[in-house]
This record gives structure tokens, C-alpha cells and sequence, in this order.
């Protein structure tokens, strides 16, 4: 295994930032249970998060930060898990108890004024105990000149429900539709959650780390593509 640094050198005046080691992945991809058709089976490297940044975070960051405080109150010490400055970005770790009430302050409040959701990711993390799921969500200001912001949120594999946001920024109906079919996360009170890429009747979720990277024939219209396992083979 490579060796793996404790901090990222941070921007002038911007405390270091922390790095978190989630797991250990073997192969490209980190799947297990089905033959890797990568060519990378031996590789074996650590898979590493950026941890909790230190005040100050730099720029505007700070006075998002405490704005956002300020508009909680009570809840932001069980709404906000911990803040991370990385690679000239803000991201926000919140709980998902507290995803709604989050957004709405970042969206209605005139000193954030995010009012754009550019979408909602899913990252599977499974050495990530209780914490398998991830949702990243990414918001940019248009009245504060472009700035962008990211939320991230997590739920595990036995419990995989997160609320939807889809009342406060309509435009994420089908990209929380995309999460859920690539990765199972369940958004909850979603006007319509099914399948957006793969057949309704399909089976599993493809983007998951533990989703078989081959042994499956894909069916279009007209055509059949047989598993890559059985197109190549690395030795």
C-alpha cells in the first residue's frame, strides 16, 4: 500500500486540512464476488477523505458557516456533522434527519441565496461502517455571483432512505431518480421515484461496489452484448 500523507497542504492563512482513510480498495474498482476484467486486480490502494477542517476556512466560507449557525441555532450541532474545506471547496457533512431544514435555509435565506441545486450524486463507500451511502449535492448562487456550495449526506445499506428535496428545488426530481437507480438510495416523499437508465425490471443497482462487474448480458433493441467476462480475460 502507498503511503498516505495526514494533511493536504491547505491555501495561504487557510488551516491544513485533515485526511480521513475510509478503506483499503483492492482492484480498480473494489468489487468483490465476480472476476475484474480491469487488467488492475493486484492493485491494492487506500481510499482517502478529506476530515473535518479547522477555522479559519478562508474567503466567504466563514461567514456561510456562520450564517448557516446563526439560521439553525439549537439544531446546528446535530444538523451538521462537520465542515470541510478542500480543494477551494465548502462542503457541509449534515445529518440526514436535518437534509430539508438545511437546504431551505440555503436556498430562502437573502446572505446564502442558493437557489440553484445543480443535482444530487451517490458515492457507495462500503468500508464506511454505518455510512455506505452517500449523497453529494452541489448549489450554486446566482445572486452572490456563482459561488458554489456542497451538502453531503449519508444513510447505510440496511437503512437506505434519505427525504427528498424535490419540494425546495423541483429541478432535482431526476437526479434524485438517477440515485436511486444507480445506487438504491430511497428518497423519501418523492413524487415519482423509479428507474430513469435501467429497465424497471432490473435487477441491483450498477454503480454500487459490491454490483457484479461482469456475468450480466445486456439486452437493446435488437442486439445482445455478452458480460465482459466472458469478452476478455486478463491473466
Amino acid at each position: 500500500m502507498s503511503d498516505v500523507p495526514d494533511t493536504v497542504a491547505p491555501p495561504e492563512g487557510v488551516a491544513a486540512i485533515p485526511l480521513e482513510v475510509v478503506e483499503t480498495r483492492v482492484g480498480a474498482f473494489g468489487v468483490s464476488g465476480s472476476p475484474d476484467v480491469s487488467g488492475y486486480g493486484g492493485l491494492v490502494s487506500p481510499v482517502v477523505l478529506p476530515g473535518a477542517s479547522s477555522r479559519p476556512y478562508g474567503g466567504w466560507f466563514d461567514d456561510a458557516a456562520d450564517r448557516l449557525a446563526s439560521l439553525l441555532g439549537d439544531d446546528y450541532d446535530a444538523a451538521v456533522e462537520k465542515v470541510v474545506v478542500a480543494f477551494g471547496e465548502l462542503t457541509f457533512h449534515v445529518a440526514r434527519e436535518q437534509l430539508v431544514a438545511v437546504v431551505k435555509s440555503l436556498r430562502d435565506d437573502p446572505e446564502l441565496r442558493f437557489e440553484t441545486c445543480m443535482g444530487v450524486s451517490g458515492v457507495h463507500w462500503p468500508g464506511d461502517a454505518g455510512r455506505e451511502l452517500h449523497a453529494v449535492y452541489h448549489f450554486r448562487s446566482m445572486t452572490h455571483g456563482g459561488r458554489m456550495l456542497r451538502l453531503e449526506t449519508t444513510c447505510p445499506d440496511t437503512d437506505p432512505h434519505l427525504p427528498t428535496i424535490v419540494t425546495t428545488y423541483p429541478t432535482n426530481d431526476w437526479h434524485e431518480r438517477e440515485t436511486y437507480d444507480m445506487f438504491g438510495i430511497i428518497f423519501d416523499g418523492h413524487p415519482g421515484l423509479t428507474r430513469i437508465l435501467m429497465p424497471d425490471d432490473w435487477v441491483g443497482h450498477p454503480q454500487r461496489k459490491d454490483y457484479p462487474l461482469g456475468g450480466i448480458h445486456v439486452e437493446y433493441k435488437g442486439a445482445s452484448t455478452p458480460p465482459p467476462d466472458e469478452r476478455r480475460e486478463y491473466s
